[in-house]
This record gives structure tokens, sequence and C-alpha cells, in this order.
């Protein structure tokens, strides 16, 4: 069975084979005892090593002489501050970038919506990269949800694991691009109702890995 750190490894090596990340955007990390791996800061998957990865405790404090990526910030925060969270996934996949490139918010044009925990996938208003006040309107805009959007920047979803979380973001990716190409053809979209959208989360406790933390 991999260690935590060949996860890792694999997973920022899948985002790119899948298109959600391109180069050294992106990073992922997966929580510990005490603390979590994040990986590290301006590397390519095909570059890394188990020993890249960097651990990181919960009072911020980085592995002496390794480099997290710069979005160590929201990692921290959210399996911090998120116990039933294990792993988080941020991407720079090209729908939901460009759709947050809008500020736009998702809105309920598809019961899938629902994986990410709300009746909206939110968007988070803009902050640069790498800062305390990214980490912090992310926060707010996760409340209660598995992913989100950063404007002008990409997307960050979250999962029980690894597995979880690559599944959520490539679900919202798919939902990204499906708004998208809704946009093109109608502006003025029929959405679901507040009922409907609780009745598909009741629909969802029963189901399979969506009715899963």
């Amino acid at each position: 069975m991999k260690n935590q750190a060949e996860q890792l490894i694999d997973m920022a090596r899948r985002l790119l084979e899948l298109g959600l990340n391109k180069g050294t955007s992106g990073n992922c990390s997966v929580r510990l005892d005490d603390g979590f791996l994040v990986t590290p800061s301006g590397m390519g998957a095909d570059e890394m090593t188990p020993r890249s990865m960097v651990f990181m405790d919960f009072q911020g404090n980085a592995e002496p002489g390794k480099k997290p990526s710069s979005e160590w910030r929201f990692h921290h925060d959210i399996l911090k501050n998120r116990p039933e969270i294990g792993a988080v996934i941020h991407t720079h996949s090209m729908f939901a970038t460009t759709l947050a490139c809008l500020h736009q918010e998702i809105p309920p044009f598809h019961y899938m919506i629902a994986l990410a925990g709300g009746d909206t996938i939110r968007c988070a208003p803009y902050a640069l990269f790498g800062t305390q006040e990214l980490s912090d309107l992310a926060m707010d805009a996760l409340y209660e949800r598995k992913a989100c959007l950063l404007a002008n920047h990409g997307m960050i979803a979250l999962g029980k694991d690894l597995e979880d979380a690559l599944a959520v973001a490539v679900e919202v990716e798919n939902l990204c691009e499906q708004y998208w190409r809704l946009l093109q053809i109608n502006a003025n979209l029929p959405l679901l109702s507040e009922a409907q959208m609780r009745e598909v989360f009741r629909q969802f406790k029963g189901y399979g890995k969506w009715g899963q933390p």
C-alpha cells in the first residue's frame, strides 16, 4: 500500500493527465495524525519524489529546508478547521477557472450541484494568491461545502481522502463546462427550486459515495 507522500505524487500526476492542471499549477494535500503533507512550491509532478512532499503542522510550521506550495495557508486552514476533511485539491482547470474569472457562482442548473454540499457552488472574491486573505475568503466560500471557485484563480475541492477530493474536482469541472456551454445558448437558464434541491439532498443521503461526508 502506498504511503501518503506517494499518494500525493500520484494525485499530482493524475491531475495533469486529466487536464485539471498544467505545468506547475495547482497543489494538493493530505491529512496526517499530527499535521498534513502538501505538494512543494514550483515543482512539476514529474520532478516530485516522496521526499519532495512537505510536512506542516497545524501551527503553520513547515518541515525545515523545504518550501511548501504558496497556497499552503488554505490547505492548513481547511484541514485544521474541518476535521471531516482528509484531503484538499486545488486546480486551475479550464472551465472552473473561466467561470471564476467572471466571478460566477454556479447555480442549481443541475441536481449534481448538490455534491458540493449546497444548492450553489460559491465563488470566493478575488485576493492575491498565497495570502491569508485568500484563505479566509476561501474558508467562507467553503462553509458547509466541499468545493468552491476562487475569483480570477481556480477551484478548491475537498474530500475525506484524495480519491474523494478528486471525484469532487472532476465533477465540479464537468458542471462548470456544462454551465459554460449552456450560457452560450441561454443566459436565463431554468433552475431547480429550493424544494427540488432538498429532495436531491434527501436522495443523496442513501446514494453511494455522494451520501458520505
